[in-house]
């Protein structure tokens, strides 16, 4: 997944990241008590508007988690702090799931104590329709995982063309739904958190005209909503915290505004006037202004939570076109990289580390560490210089494209500085840009991709499996466009590994396996791992629990409260 990064450009402010609490920070305020949080109204103050508020068309259940308040899927986030907030949880499901025929079949059991708004029942088939719409070409945008993985459904082209549906989803009784696959998939109770995953009554379906009243499944309904404009959300007088344990749902409504900007939503935070003390924003990391009040024990330490998303920045090789294709010379460009410097043009310590690894460090995924060419915090020309005098080479020239902007930490700052450090190494480096809105477009297609270039990658959940398949899996290469793979390395033995770790069903060896495995293909120097992401959100004075999660990174909508 390629989520927008949360860049601050702050020059070379290096600030030490800690754990604040108090207020709710980043860890939970004693104050705190889910069984009497509610009331109030919440407000979300976000720079990017909500373009879409039907599941079919909405990614993941991220989405700033406002999706998450609306919609109950199969299972979802485990909503906890650190590690176990980095599992998924049963959710309409009784459980994660029972796998069969080797992670091939998994058969989900539906909790009988589930409604929409309207009081009906949540049965297996509205699970299954939901799913269906997914695949329309008239509702775009979706998670495309299922019309892979399901068995003969890559052609399926949802109910309003073929009503009689998927076949590979069965649905035996109102409260029992099954899966099949075409291969083993150990990591489906993460993907059965997606939004395409909720429920749909077929009946209340208005096809592309569904989003301006969904069917709420969650603690919220939508009481009004302007696309890309405003959504306000209200209580669903049918949800229960007995069937949902992990939604607090404290505020008693939830309006949410887009369109600012970011610098005026942090200010909003900061001096917290009138409602903007129950304020939050799900999208504007905090600024240079307040990085610069942060860590020296003044008032707004009392509101700001940290947390990572799994995310890394990193150069991305075309090993099809020269010089690249000389694994020395994709060597001797690791040795050189200042990531200090990169870390620096990123905004500074406090939202990004240096990353020697392609897996950002986070258990969940498997990280296991390795630096095979190490450059120290500063870069190492000279070793550089010697790889590349081995190898009969000389008075190196290259170019290095990126996004035109710095919004996405694919820009001119931190091109610049990879820029700065290669010439130390003798690499002369001609920075190109490219528009943010096309970037995709360009380097995504073979056809069209540079020999080296600025990226971003971010995983759709947090294993090891949506970090490493779309970028090094042989088989996701794509000619058409739209493709991941930007080295075009389709190693057999690779792809092998990949179908094996994903047959497994235990998530301690999958991690183990996926670790061992980003450290195998690190050797070949395929990409060049700069910096991972931290994250840093303010929250209004009067909002408590404001607790980042260990999937996204952000604190949970669904349970702070502003009493």
């Amino acid at each position: 997944m390629r989520r927008i990064a949360p860049v601050v450009m702050a020059g070379t402010l290096l600030l030490a990241a800690g754990c604040d609490g108090g207020g709710g920070g980043t860890s939970p305020s004693a104050a705190f008590d889910p069984a009497t949080c509610q009331g109030g109204t919440l407000s979300v103050l976000n720079q990017g508007g909500i373009s879409h508020l039907d599941p079919a068309r909405l990614y993941t259940s991220g989405g700033g988690n406002i999706p998450s308040l609306l919609f109950r899927t199969l299972t979802t986030r485990n909503r906890q702090q650190g590690e176990a907030g980095a599992k998924p949880a049963p959710d309409l499901a009784t459980d994660l799931g029972t796998p069969s025929d080797g992670a091939r079949t998994w058969t989900y059991k539906l909790r009988d104590d589930i409604f929409f708004e309207d009081g009906t029942p949540i049965t297996a088939a509205d699970v299954k329709y939901g799913i269906e719409r997914s695949f329309a070409p008239e509702l775009p945008g979706g998670a495309p995982y299922l019309r892979d993985w399901l068995r003969d459904a890559a052609g399926y082209q949802g109910p309003y063309k073929q009503p009689e549906g998927i076949k590979a989803i069965e649905t035996p009784d109102d409260r029992t739904i099954v899966f099949r696959l075409r291969k083993p998939e150990g990591d489906f109770p993460y993907l059965a958190t997606a939004t395409q995953f909720a429920p749909v009554p077929k009946a209340k379906d208005k096809g592309v005209g569904y989003e301006a009243h969904p069917i709420s499944s969650g603690p919220y309904m939508v009481e009004s909503y302007q696309p890309k404009k405003s959504l306000v959300l209200v209580r669903n007088p049918h949800w229960s915290t007995k069937s949902d344990s992990l939604r607090y749902a404290c505020p008693n409504r939830i309006e949410v505004t887009s369109g600012l900007d970011a610098a005026v939503i942090n200010q909003r935070l900061v001096t917290g006037a009138g409602q903007d003390a129950n304020a939050v924003t799900t999208d504007a990391v905090v600024g240079p202004e307040q990085l610069a009040q942060l860590g020296t024990g003044g008032p707004l330490d009392k509101q700001v939570a940290r947390g990572e998303f799994p995310a890394t920045y990193y150069l991305a090789f075309n090993t099809k076109k020269a010089p690249f294709d000389n694994e020395k010379v994709r060597e001797a460009i690791s040795y050189a990289v200042n990531r200090t410097s990169v870390v620096n043009a990123l905004g500074g310590s406090t939202v990004a580390g240096a990353s020697t690894t392609f897996l950002p460090p986070q258990k969940a995924l498997g990280y296991q560490p390795y630096d095979y060419f190490p450059a120290g915090g500063t870069g190492n020309p000279a070793q550089a210089k010697q790889v590349l005098a081995d190898a009969g080479l000389g008075n190196l020239s290259i170019e290095l494209t990126h996004q035109n902007d710095d919004a996405e930490g694919q820009g001119p700052k931190v091109a610049a500085a990879v820029q700065e450090a290669l010439k130390q190494a003798g690499i002369t480096v001609k920075l190109t840009a490219i528009g943010t809105a096309t970037y995709r477009d360009v380097t995504g297609k073979p056809a069209t991709e540079p020999g080296l270039s600025l990226q971003y990658w971010g995983a759709d959940w947090p294993s090891g499996g949506p970090f490493l398949i779309p970028i090094f899996d042989g088989r996701q290469i794509i000619k058409a466009g739209g493709n991941f793979n930007l080295a075009q390395y389709d190693d057999p033995s690779v792809n092998a590994e990949i179908d094996a770790i994903n047959a497994l069903t235990d998530q301690s060896q999958a991690q183990a396996r996926w670790g061992a495995l980003d450290a195998k293909i690190g050797k070949l120097a395929l990409t060049v791992p700069l910096a991972h992401e931290k994250d840093v959100y303010l929250f209004g004075k009067n909002v408590r629990n404001a607790v980042p999660d260990g999937w996204r990174g952000t604190y949970d909508l669904a349970r702070i409260s502003v009493k």
